[in-house]
């Protein structure tokens, strides 16, 4: 899939998992890969951008599977912020289907 497609919609994915409950950064790229190929090094760099700007909070939690693991929980900022890009998502990805069915029908 294109990088760029995934860089976008990376950010939107990250705080659709965390608006149903928190998660520890690994399980939010097992998630994200089961569905769309990305690397592991593209998440972080984002939840700590996204922690730093008030969208996330972050606790630590004990884990029977070794180290304390950092839980991300999105905070009312987040969840404002998360509406907000599901509008645009809808808003950008009807006008894209448009412009393809329009597209394949020429054809």
């Amino acid at each position: 899939m294109n990088v760029q497609f995934k860089k976008g919609v990376l950010e939107l994915c990250v705080l659709v998992l965390l608006d149903k409950q928190d998660r520890y950064g690994y399980e939010l790229v097992q998630k994200i890969s089961d569905r769309i190929e990305i690397s592991e090094g593209s998440v972080y760099p984002l939840l700590r951008r996204l922690t730093k700007e008030e969208y996330f909070t972050t606790y630590l939690k004990e884990s029977t599977e070794g180290p304390s693991r950092k839980y991300y929980t999105l905070t009312e900022k987040g969840r404002l912020y998360l509406h907000k890009l599901i509008k645009e998502w809808q808003e950008f990805s009807n006008g894209v289907n448009q412009l393809i069915e329009e597209g394949v029908s020429n054809d």
